[in-house]
């Protein structure tokens, strides 16, 4: 979209030239470049005049907001230091080794999106793009991608594995000087002890102050947390309860994840299971409800048709292989709502049928519209299903039909023969991962790991066996708050995600190894503030590939 022209400009909306020695200006505002920093894929060399130390801030760096490194790049950029700094782009792993960013290469912007799917045979994109495998090849390279999923043979190494990991993935993007805080926070708090036990009666008046004021910062602090939160609530109350639900502000509301009593119901609209207009929601959520009993009298008894008593047996084997720790999913009667949730989103699929994996997707639906029926404090994993009323559970029942058909509908491409829409994403992070992180593709392609061989799995079952559940609902906000979420923010989701690991990956040096790895990440002990970073880099992926699609290929 073309914007005014302007001297130093490109002629659009969304870019500005790259900071370089040649366009530098101390008089721009700090926030030029701030917003800079990040278009340049390898990150901004700051380099002092009369041979000063050097000062490297990457995009990587800059692009959480919560991140402390920010909060120094804001005051470096806005400090009168910075006209004694030239500025020039350097290379990164996004150019091939031994390059960099040339000063006149411009971004591509307005691309379609994904990248990669052009139809047209003399784009760029499908010049990266492999042909789809036939079914026995690929066949062959999922056939281990289900072995580790039963977790018989490895979990013994697995367990030992995870045991002895500590993570901590708040640490691991903050880096040192998140580290050293801590490490001041927890020293001072012991001096604190000690000094109070030992000369307390010592202390003077203007100590004794100091000492106050400083407890009384940490409950201002935990005080203004809290009323971050309760404005947060009231902004989704004020959302949800309006007569016709602004849909972009939902969006963006839940994007950063959704309260827990609210989730039920911004489930049901991000979804598009239910409308918009208030006046709407109730007679459409009686009359869909309505239907799936219906569609329960019509298709159910068909189970034990010969026609289809071979789907029906798949289901019955995977539904138990269903989070099999959760005490909630063993329980007789979950596992029959399961069964005619997955038989009759068969029956009215015939295009692809039921496939091993969607059986995983119903769980976070299932837990998210239970929510509505138990206390706020219970544990939904361990509830007891047999408490409920039967109108409650036929509730919970269609309503997990719906919003499962209707995020299926977006991807059925990954269910069909052949499964191609998989073969295409799983291309596709290939190709991400040797942009962002050659040195893993390298590694892995050394030691002859195939990406269908472990991401299959990834996007089959949109990460719900390698995530705690906990994590997984408070992933899916997001992909529901994302346009097309499922299909195309997940392959960023992925690549970060492999690219989380790539430290332990590359400590490995044999397929087994690497494969135990891949196949069962050590994430029990995650909790929402990793998949808060998680999603931060799949963003900031998404920020610098998504609209630039050239940004895919290695220059020769």
């Amino acid at each position: 979209m073309s914007g005014r022209s302007t001297t130093g400009r490109v002629q659009t909306r969304y870019a500005q030239p790259l900071p370089s020695i040649e366009n530098y200006n101390p008089n721009r505002k700090a926030g030029f470049w701030k917003r800079n920093v990040m278009r340049v894929p390898g990150g901004v060399e700051f380099i002092k005049k009369k041979e000063l130390p050097t000062l490297i801030v990457t995009a990587s760096t800059s692009i959480h907001a919560s991140c402390p490194h920010v909060k120094k790049w804001e005051k470096f950029t806005s400090s009168k230091n910075i006209a004694n700094f030239h500025v020039k782009p350097i290379g990164s792993s996004h150019y091939p080794q031994g390059q960099s960013a040339s000063s006149s290469a411009k971004a591509a912007y307005g691309a379609q999106h994904p990248p990669l799917a052009s139809s047209d045979p003399s784009s760029p994109g499908n010049s990266v793009m492999r042909p789809e495998l036939s079914f026995e090849e690929f066949n062959d390279k999922i056939a281990d991608a289900w072995d580790a999923s039963d977790k018989d043979d490895i979990l013994d190494v697995i367990k030992s594995d995870s045991n002895s990991e500590n993570i901590d993935g708040l640490s691991d993007v903050l880096g040192a000087t998140n580290q050293s805080q801590r490490n001041f926070t927890n020293s001072r708090d012991q001096s604190t002890k000690l000094i109070s036990k030992k000369i307390d009666s010592s202390l003077n008046v203007d100590q004794k102050q100091y000492m106050s004021s400083d407890t009384a910062s940490v409950k201002d602090t935990q005080l203004e947390f809290t009323d971050r939160e309760s404005s947060r609530k009231e902004r989704f109350l004020r959302c949800l309860s309006a007569p016709n639900v602004e849909f972009e502000t939902l969006r963006e509301l839940s994007w950063n994840g959704i309260p827990k009593s609210f989730r039920p119901k911004a489930w049901r609209l991000l979804s598009g299971y239910l409308p918009v207009n208030a006046e709407r929601q109730e007679l459409t959520l009686e009359r869909k409800r309505d239907e799936y009993r219906s569609y329960v009298a019509k298709y159910y008894p068909l189970r034990n048709d010969p026609s289809f008593q071979e789907t029906f047996r798949q289901i019955r084997i995977d539904i138990p292989r269903t989070n099999p720790l959760i005490p909630l999913f063993q329980q007789p009667l979950v596992q029959e709502v399961f069964e005619r949730v997955l038989f009759i989103w068969a029956m009215r699929h015939p295009a692809s049928g039921y496939v091993q994996g969607i059986n995983d997707l119903v769980t976070p639906f299932f837990v998210v519209f239970l929510t509505e029926c138990i206390y706020e404090e219970t544990d939904p994993e361990t509830y007891d299903i047999v408490n409920l009323s039967s109108n409650q559970l036929e509730v919970i029942e269609a309503d997990s039909y719906w919003c499962l058909t209707n995020i299926l509908d977006g991807i059925q491409d990954n269910y069909t023969f052949a499964q191609p829409g998989i073969q295409k994403k799983v291309q596709t992070l290939k190709t991400l991962v040797s942009r962002v992180n050659g040195k893993l593709h390298s590694h892995l392609e050394k030691h002859n790991i195939e990406y269908l061989q472990f991401a299959f799995r990834w996007m089959n079952n949109v990460l719900m066996r390698e995530l705690p559940l906990r994590c997984i609902i408070r992933l899916w906000d997001t992909y529901q708050a994302e346009p097309n979420g499922f299909a195309d923010f997940h392959l960023y989701v992925c690549t970060a995600f492999l690219n989380h690991w790539s430290k332990e990956l590359l400590e490995k040096h044999d397929f087994q190894n690497l494969m135990i790895l891949l196949q069962n990440t050590p994430t029990n002990n995650w909790t929402e503030r990793e998949i808060a970073v998680l999603l931060a880099e799949a963003f900031s992926l998404k920020y610098l590939f998504a609209d630039a699609p050239s940004h895919f290929h290695r220059r020769k």
